[in-house]
């Protein structure tokens, strides 16, 4: 399975305004809508982190993320299923490319929010509590007003960040892994008997998955720790077993 993990950062809607406190923006005065900075993305348990922005050409950061996304079976993120993808969806749409093949969505904030009950479910909080590092600190709002007028200092700055963010949210997607649910099926897409979240052959049966369809055997990934159940229905009436047998 190709597990593409995804970050994007974005330049901020920028509008004219009479206050700094709860305001409502009209469309006239929107003066420029936001958009696409820059995305990293790696494919699970690849060393490489690629990285693309404006700075390389708008058309072609946003062809290049439209073919990594074309090419994955999934793809991991955190908030993506409400902003990442979105957002890139709307750049194809804009440079009249038409959708990339489906791919199942990993989204790992819905995980956090559901499984958990942390103070926060930002990345860098979970992260960090898990003991898996940081984001790499920067100078605020001034970077992304610094990258939108195209100052060097500012990108490698920018590049580092957005990078650190992919290379976190693999390793939370490592921790997170034996809760996330409906993740895509490894079994399924491998075509052998494995856990279907890690693909590990290592895994132990413990006790009975009872389900409105009937019993199956319950298993144990002795790598992840994920929980699964078997493939095939155990018998549970006198009759299936004699028509087994």
């Amino acid at each position: 399975m190709k597990l593409l993990m995804l970050d994007i950062e974005t330049a901020p809607n920028l509008s004219a305004t009479w206050g700094l406190f709860q305001q409502n923006v009209a469309l006239d005065q929107l003066i420029e809508p936001g958009y696409t900075l820059c995305w990293a993305a790696k494919w699970y348990g690849s060393k490489e982190i690629e990285f693309a922005s404006i700075m390389t050409g708008e058309r072609r950061m946003i062809r290049r993320v439209h073919k990594l996304l074309d090419e994955a079976d999934a793809v991991c993120h955190y908030n993506g299923t409400k902003f990442d993808i979105p957002t890139l969806n709307k750049e194809f749409l804009l440079h009249k490319l038409t959708p990339p093949s489906p791919s199942k969505q990993v989204d790992l904030l819905l995980t956090a929010r559901h499984k958990f009950r942390l103070a926060s479910n930002k990345l860098e909080f979970v992260a960090g509590q898990l003991g898996l590092g940081a984001k790499t600190k920067h100078k605020g709002m001034k970077l992304w007003l610094e990258c939108m007028n195209r100052e060097p200092e500012a990108w490698k700055k920018m590049e580092e960040y957005n990078k650190q963010d992919v290379v976190l949210l693999e390793k939370v997607y490592d921790r997170l892994l034996p809760w996330i649910k409906h993740h895509p099926n490894r079994a399924v897409m491998g075509g052998v008997e494995c856990c279907p979240k890690c693909a590990s052959t290592k895994y132990q049966a413990r006790g009975s998955y009872v389900s409105s369809a009937g019993v199956y055997k319950r298993y144990q990934c002795q790598d992840c720790g994920s929980w699964f159940r078997g493939a095939k229905r155990r018998p549970t009436s006198i009759q299936e077993i004699r028509e087994i047998a």
